[in-house]
């Protein structure tokens, strides 16, 4: 399983769901160009204690990691979507995907997944925080497939 941060915008987001995917033993790919310096302080504050154990990759673009072979689906985690993440059917090759906290991911992306899935709000309720919604659904996926570290 691996979360993928499509050019994330605030550092601090994307540090949390590093050190998160770090905890849980999930890789990540970083999709730049980011809307911060990948060696921000706020980005190693919040991740980088985690980087001896944090899978990262990072791609130079969307084009790049398009253009690249990876095993599984990738899955959109998007409010335009229909599908309620806890009714999806995760695996464990899956990548989970999320966007710019701005704008989300343009439609070619959109358009590139296998599957979009969203997290049921409210409906005066526009979004909620990228990083919060990343944990809720890794969550759901590790307990569905069983995939991540074994406790005590």
């Amino acid at each position: 399983m691996r979360l993928v941060l499509y050019e994330p915008d605030i550092p601090q987001n994307a540090g949390t769901m590093m050190r998160l995917a770090a905890a849980l033993g999930v890789a990540v790919d970083l999709i730049e160009p980011c809307g911060f310096l990948v060696d921000d302080r706020r980005l190693r504050r919040a991740a980088m204690d985690y980087a001896d154990f944090l899978d990262l990759t990072r791609w130079t673009s969307w084009r790049r990691y398009a253009e690249t072979a990876h095993a599984g689906r990738l899955v959109l985690l998007t409010t335009r979507a229909s599908q309620p993440y806890a009714g999806f059917a995760f695996a464990t090759d899956d990548r989970i995907m999320v966007g710019r906290e701005s704008a989300g991911v343009p439609e070619a992306v959109h358009a590139a997944a296998d599957a979009r899935i969203v997290i049921p709000l409210r409906p005066e309720a526009r979004s909620i925080n990228v990083a919060t919604a990343a944990a809720m659904v890794l969550g759901e996926a590790i307990r569905q497939t069983g995939a991540g570290p074994r406790g005590p």
